[in-house]
């Protein structure tokens, strides 16, 4: 067979088209989990115990950082072990049948499979550290987890959702004391929490590091 182009051409020619493929192959899965984020907004996630962030934030007062206890300090925030469940319910409703799991757990040793409600990609990354230094509120992300019996996703946690924030953070930022806060400022207050926040906005890094893309692409 005659050879129509030079080898060099032929090279360049199937880099091209392989390099078409491939993005076409990233955009269908782009596409497929921006459908499946849509479709989880607003659906709570079926979890082994089904755990209520509206008793036990809501109605019991218990501060997030008792069950994430790496939220303050680590990029992940932590799920609760076996052992801080145990805490209350090795005499609460301990013979409560939808608790069975947890006793099993305390039994074999295997830790409790929680389903992830939050799950961003590999390819992305994130820090709950220094969101929660810098005066983003849990509320700001996952909304009011105080009224949710189960929880669900309130943001879509898509590229342009956190680029939103990311461009101009001042206004989603609260006092580094009242991050764990849900409840939503008092108007009367709105005006002394943002003098106390703005010499906290001065911290923050420029608008082009924060939206660099390797700020959460590394």
């Amino acid at each position: 067979m005659v050879q129509l182009f030079p080898p060099r051409v032929e090279l360049v020619v199937k880099l091209v088209v392989a390099a078409i493929g491939l993005s076409l192959l990233a955009l269908l899965v782009l596409a497929v989990w921006r459908a499946r984020a849509d479709l989880l907004i607003g659906k709570a996630i079926a979890q082994p115990i089904p755990f209520s962030h509206k008793h036990h934030v809501g109605d019991d007062g218990i501060d997030c950082r008792y069950c994430h206890t790496n939220v303050e300090t680590g990029a992940f925030a932590g799920m609760p072990s076996t052992r801080t469940c145990l805490t209350c319910h090795s005499q609460l409703y301990r013979d409560a049948p939808m608790l069975a799991p947890l006793h099993e757990s305390a039994r074999s040793g295997t830790p409790i499979a929680w389903r992830r409600v939050h799950d961003l990609p590999d390819f992305v990354y994130f820090d709950h550290s220094i969101h929660v230094a810098k005066g983003v509120a849990c509320q700001q992300c996952h909304g009011r987890v105080d009224q949710m019996p189960l929880t669900w996703r309130v943001s879509p946690l898509q590229m342009q959702w956190c680029l939103q924030c990311h461009r101009d953070p001042r206004p989603h930022l609260r006092a580094p004391d009242r991050v764990f806060e849900m409840l939503d400022p008092p108007a009367a207050e709105a005006a002394r929490d943002a003098a106390r926040e703005a010499a906290h906005v001065v911290a923050l890094d420029s608008r082009r590091r924060m939206t660099d893309c390797s700020s959460c692409h590394r």
